[in-house]
């Protein structure tokens, strides 16, 4: 059963008032109602990121949850740990949960990604995305996408964005999902499901980040809505190799009018600098992209 109406998402906060993150932050949004989905049994581990600043410096804390501080690279190879213990301890009722940006799952902690769902390690592991380093001053990023500004991409950079779904779909685990803090039922929904099967799962939600990507923080959601109005984000699911758009994209599918990359591009300080033909080549990848999830969409229909 999917939630219908923000009505019938629980009433219980586990993120206090007052946290660290910047005005508008796009995880803090999308964060509350991934906790809101995990409720009270839940053990996180989170790596050096932005996510760290939200929780808080020891001994306060903003968030009312089990949460272990682990190395950047360490992510997956923490939860993979904690798991174990939980296995070893017979305490079957704890969902275990590694939150990582980009950086640490992109980039820096890929390998114990890679390896554990390669064991199907029971865990779920959410990769927030706000697209470059913006912990420690808007890096480059693997999944920093093509005309993006950055800190360490003089001009801009040339590159497209790693597809991160793809590759943790080539490791076969059980449920894998693409989320938005625009559509929070969405990501409530599928945070929901992914804690009730058993192996590796994996959520990519997508985080703008205000001062990163340069961006009034009250055009959040509305920037977050024109990612995937315009497909540079496509919200799916596939679930035992089933592939399923989603939501917002679902719908889009059905009508068939997706807005032009450029609308998008031109709210945001960090694409400032892009060319007429990175624009060009942004649009074309997108098309691309979107043309092969509407197929693999409708043969998921037909089946």
């Amino acid at each position: 059963m999917t939630t219908k109406t923000v009505m019938q998402l629980p009433e219980e906060e586990y993120i206090l008032p007052g946290t660290r993150a910047c005005s508008g932050c796009g995880l803090s949004l999308a964060y509350r109602h991934i906790l809101k989905a995990l409720g009270e049994k839940v053990i996180l581990t989170i790596p050096a990121s932005c996510l760290t600043v939200l929780h808080g410096l020891y001994p306060s804390t903003s968030v009312r949850l089990t949460n272990i501080n682990t190395a950047f690279a360490t992510t997956a190879a923490s939860a993979t740990g904690i798991a174990a213990g939980l296995k070893a301890l017979g305490k079957t009722d704890y969902t275990v949960v590694g939150i990582a940006g980009d950086g640490g799952t992109f980039d820096i902690g890929i390998q114990a990604l890679s390896a554990a769902a390669e064991r199907n390690t029971d865990f779920l592991y959410i990769c927030y995305d706000n697209e470059g380093y913006m912990n420690t001053g808007t890096q480059r990023s693997s999944a920093t996408p093509m005309g993006a500004f950055t800190t360490t991409t003089p001009g801009t950079k040339i590159e497209h964005k790693k597809d991160i779904l793809a590759i943790m779909e080539a490791h076969s685990i059980p449920y894998m999902a693409s989320a938005s803090p625009a559509y929070p039922l969405d990501l409530f929904d599928k945070v929901v499901k992914a804690k009730t099967i058993y192996g590796t799962r994996f959520v990519h939600v997508h985080i703008p980040c205000a001062p990163g990507w340069g961006f009034p923080t009250d055009d959040l959601v509305k920037l977050a809505k024109l990612a995937v109005d315009t497909g540079m984000w496509v919200l799916y699911e596939v679930e035992g190799n089933v592939f399923r758009l989603t939501g917002r994209s679902r719908r889009m599918a059905g009508s068939g009018k997706k807005k032009p990359v450029d609308q998008y591009l031109k709210l945001q300080g960090r694409f400032k600098q892009v060319t007429a033909e990175q624009i060009d080549h942004l649009q074309a990848w997108v098309d691309n992209r979107w043309e092969r999830y509407l197929q693999r969409h409708e043969v998921s229909n037909e089946a």
